[in-house]
């Protein structure tokens, strides 16, 4: 029988150094994520946010990116889902993309805050219909009798709303304000490399962190 303690792999695609890095961490990040995209990795765009409860006990889901700029990265869902009520508590979460194909992680925290309306407004509008109509139907993290709840509620919503389903007042954006970024590049002979971000007045400070 194969053990999963003798999986290996070794790490051999590319290299991370100093030289050829950004000075500007979200400068670095979409270089990563763009390579990522044009290598048509699985889901490029997806990433694990972990928040943190009032039990301080962590959780972790999937999500996916859906914008960035100079203050953040930004991603939707439900305010009233076990991570909205986690994030209504303790703003602070953390995210980390995991491009396997490219031996690359890329981990991101900071505080987390609701984007505006409009701009939450602005990307529902975008959705196809049965998103905005799902946006409706799934009371997320909460328990459910069965899936024909769902279908019955996407049903009644799409009866109620026709082609213009308003954005749900409990659906919208939020975003992190990185105060900590991490790149790593898997390499051969587990000496991976490993580049931290922290602030500091004058930008940000690039140190290796062994791996």
């Amino acid at each position: 029988m194969n053990s999963i303690a003798n999986l290996r792999k070794s790490y051999e695609r590319a290299e991370l150094n100093e030289e050829a890095s950004h000075a500007d961490p979200m400068a670095q990040f979409v270089q990563w994520l763009n390579e990522a995209i044009a290598a048509q990795v699985p889901e490029p765009n997806a990433m694990t946010l972990a928040t943190v409860g009032s039990d301080l006990r962590p959780s972790t889901r999937v999500v996916l990116i859906k914008g960035y700029d100079e203050r953040g990265i930004v991603w939707y869902t439900n305010y009233d889902s076990h991570k909205g009520r986690e994030l209504a508590g303790n703003p602070f979460a953390a995210l980390q993309f995991h491009w396997v194909e490219l031996e690359r992680v890329v981990r991101i925290e900071g505080r987390v805050e609701k984007i505006s309306a409009q701009e939450s407004d602005d990307y529902f509008h975008s959705r196809p219909l049965d998103s905005r109509i799902g946006a409706w139907a799934s009371p997320q993290s909460e328990v459910i009798a069965s899936r024909g709840v769902l279908v019955t509620n996407a049903a009644r919503y799409a009866a109620q709303f026709l082609l213009k389903p308003p954005r749900p007042p409990h659906w919208g954006g939020y975003r992190l304000i990185p105060d900590a970024w991490q790149f790593w590049q898997g390499r051969p002979s587990r000496l991976h490399d490993r580049l931290r971000y922290t602030p500091s007045e004058q930008g940000w400070i690039r140190e290796r962190l062994a791996p």
